[in-house]
């Protein structure tokens, strides 16, 4: 029994790493259970299939809908509203990250306007955004951009905080002036950190696309899951939203391995 146990234990040490094979049969379970219980509940009619389509309907609706021009025409559009948003929240709100961690009197400026704005829901800004923007891309862009700068901002702001102090004195001694050890010193030092805290935005940003593209659209993965909604085709928005995870899942993958690849130490 000993012997059995200690054999068990390395799944369960905190922090531990457990290895390649069981983190991958775990993450494969997990999907797997959810299918199970989607497959009990839509094929044992235990929900009405208006409410829960059964999964092998959502597949042939899936392969059906990404076999259009049409429907890649709205990926392509859905990605291109993302990524613009996420990159003018990160060529704006990571300058002001590190200038809220480095200085005090940045940090004075600028994080509590953005501790109070934080807490507002983007979509009470939509209205506001339709004065200043109108009803173009701009609007779309500008929601997802508010939905990730403020938050980017703090994230940034903390992960510059955490650059050991130990090290700027370092450079210091060895003659560095202040910018210069921001430069070579603090700025590298965030950057592992940084890409997880980009990653998390990124899925943020992701998160508000449907509500960007609610205000007058046609076009769209939000277009098409709320014309979906609208006709009660419950299987185009299971479509849908299993589109904008995969897209969310391969971003989010794409900057894990650009973490690992980069920044192998971390």
């Amino acid at each position: 029994m000993t012997a059995k146990r200690r054999r068990k234990a390395p799944l369960f040490q905190i922090f531990k790493d457990i290895g390649g094979r069981p983190f991958a049969f775990a993450a494969g379970l997990s999907f797997l259970l959810l299918l199970a219980l989607w497959s009990a509940l839509s094929y044992g009619k235990a929900v009405n299939p208006v409410f829960l389509p059964a999964p092998d309907l959502v597949l042939r609706e899936m392969a059906s809908l990404l076999g259009t021009s049409d429907y890649w025409h709205h990926i392509g559009i859905s990605v291109f509203r993302v990524s613009a948003g996420f990159a003018l929240a990160c060529a704006v709100g990571i300058p002001l990250g590190i200038l809220a961690g480095t200085f005090k009197l940045g940090e004075a400026f600028v994080e509590p306007p953005m501790e109070f704005i934080r807490y507002m829901p983007a979509v009470a800004f939509i209205p506001l955004i339709m004065v200043w923007a109108g009803i173009g891309e701009w609007a779309k862009i500008l929601l997802i951009f508010l939905g990730c700068f403020f938050q980017l901002v703090l994230m940034v702001a903390d992960n510059t905080r955490r650059v050991s102090h130990d090290l700027l004195q370092a450079s210091f001694t060895l003659g560095a002036g202040r910018w210069k050890a921001i430069e070579t010193v603090l700025i590298p030092a965030i950057q592992p950190q940084l890409m997880n805290t980009l990653r998390l935005i990124l899925g943020w940003a992701w998160t508000y696309l449907v509500v960007a593209e609610l205000v007058a659209v046609n076009s769209g993965l939000g277009y098409a899951i709320m014309k979906a909604q609208r006709f009660l085709n419950t299987d185009q928005i299971f479509v849908g939203i299993i589109v904008i995870g995969l897209l969310g899942l391969i971003s989010d993958r794409i900057f894990a391995f650009l973490n690992r690849r980069l920044f192998p130490w971390a």
